[in-house]
């Protein structure tokens, strides 16, 4: 995580320097701030990563002598069989299409996110996967 944060922060910089130089030549004020804000938020990044550095273990991309094999292992656990990511899938997409083709279309999408997102979270408490 070390190496993020060093990359972010190298990037912050650059980003100011390039809002400065930006602001400066075109005297345009929309992208003079969107750049300024994309400073902020690269600084943010950059700091959350190097603070978070300190507090954890080393990791492989932090050892300059690392193989590719170092980090490999558990990711996590991932539901094998949940057909919830489809319904957010398609309920998002009709949201989206609500936007281009009119607000209408957000009444059929909302209630199809919301069974999804509920399914999702209560997929483990009922059904074949419920925890004794």
């Amino acid at each position: 995580m070390k190496i993020q944060g060093k990359m972010f922060l190298w990037l912050s910089f650059f980003v100011l320097i390039m809002a400065v130089v930006y602001g400066v030549w075109s005297k345009e004020p929309v992208g003079t701030t969107a750049l300024f804000l994309t400073f902020g938020l690269t600084v943010m990044i950059g700091y959350y990563l190097a603070f978070t550095a300190k507090r954890v273990d080393e990791m492989a991309q932090d050892n300059l002598e690392a193989d590719v094999a170092d980090e490999a292992g558990e990711l996590g656990f991932f539901a094998p069989h949940s057909w919830q990511p489809l319904s957010l899938a398609i309920g998002g997409a009709l949201a989206f299409l609500g936007v281009v083709f009119g607000w209408w279309l957000m009444y059929f999408s909302a209630p199809v996110i919301l069974i999804g997102l509920w399914g999702w979270v209560y997929e483990y408490y009922r059904g074949e996967n419920q925890n004794q």
